[in-house]
């Protein structure tokens, strides 16, 4: 008999009380077993890309907290890996790659074996997971990664790539062009893997006006989900561009995504106007969870009040913070399935 997956069935546009709730970054430094892990490891590139530590990072939240999805651990700068630009993470200092000028400097392919590891991941945790729990792959958008490529780090709040978007946007639409072929063909991987559902992360989205958001943001997202729907017309696509504000109504109704992460800066108004278009997910802000008591039960009160009833995911406006409580995480679970 086939069990229920209330995540899987939200995504796909069905009401499930109570909402399905999961957290971004949710397998991270807050987790004690976590950073013991992350110790075995030795770094966080070995970490991502060794299949025993990555499933066992990807399962750690789902037996502390029984979250209704659990996310793949990896990058989103696996994929620049795999097309040979050599990433480097340092901890307290981020990513760091060597500066990027042109598309030509990419393979026209991800290297496969650079990959595979996540692939086996996503597999070993799709049989140790309980049945009922949705498995997510993901990757970044194609202009949030180009300019963690351009610039080499998120260091200079990614300057040069602007400047490129200004200056020179055809070798911009290049560079996003053979990054989001390659985002495609590897989340069409992650599905064959084992993925129920993935997300497209474009966390710099924000960054760009109106014309640049539609030209690299929309348009290559565009592309990607295109991609998937013809080899997987029925998965789910979930699209986050963060910081997005009064554009996120276009990327939701012109990329062609199935549903639709917010972030915390969206008022409850506006994310009742996006629930026309199909599911969303969101929003609570991540530094409301760290502060907890009365002022967490109001924020997921209110938030529960205001977009249940049509398919809504609870989530985070971002990434759950290092410094979170686990009684508070606790807390939010408690709250969301009925506790309130």
């Amino acid at each position: 008999m086939t069990v229920p997956k209330p995540l899987l069935a939200t995504l796909q546009g069905e009401s499930t009380q109570p909402a399905p709730l999961w957290l971004m970054r949710q397998a991270g430094r807050y987790l004690p077993e976590y950073r013991q892990l992350r110790e075995r490891a030795g770094g966080f590139l070995e970490l991502c890309l060794t299949p025993e530590f990555a499933a066992e990072a990807t399962l750690q939240p789902i037996r502390r907290f029984g979250f209704d999805g659990a996310i793949l651990f990896s990058d989103i700068l696996i994929i620049a890996k795999a097309l040979d630009r050599a990433v480097v993470f340092r901890d307290g200092d981020g990513p760091s790659l060597p500066a990027l000028t042109g598309a030509d400097e990419l393979r026209s392919r991800p290297d496969t074996l650079v990959l595979a590891p996540v692939y086996t991941t996503l597999s070993k945790v799709k049989t140790a997971l309980p049945p009922s729990t949705t498995l997510l792959g993901f990757a970044g958008g194609p202009w949030t990664v180009a300019a963690y490529a351009i610039d080499g780090s998120g260091r200079t709040q990614f300057a040069k790539a602007r400047a490129l978007a200004g200056n020179n946007p055809g070798t911009l639409d290049a560079i996003i062009a053979r990054l989001s072929d390659a985002t495609a063909a590897h989340l069409i991987a992650q599905l064959n893997a084992g993925a129920d559902a993935v997300q497209i992360f474009d966390s710099w989205a924000g960054l760009l006006p109106p014309d640049q958001f539609r030209r690299f943001v929309i348009a290559p997202t565009r592309r990607i989900v295109t991609a998937i729907h013809a080899r997987h017309p029925r998965v789910p696509i979930i699209g986050f561009p963060r910081n997005a504000g009064t554009l996120y109504d276009a990327y939701f109704t012109e990329t062609g995504v199935n549903a639709l992460c917010i972030d915390q800066t969206v008022s409850l108004a506006q994310a009742r106007a996006l629930q026309t278009h199909g599911p969303i997910q969101g929003n609570l802000d991540p530094a409301i969870l760290v502060t907890g008591g009365a002022t967490l039960d109001r924020a997921v009160s209110a938030i529960l009040a205001a977009l249940c009833g049509r398919p809504f995911v609870f989530n985070l406006g971002h990434g759950i913070l290092p410094e979170t409580p686990l009684a508070h995480v606790e807390r939010l679970v408690q709250l969301v399935r009925g506790g309130l």
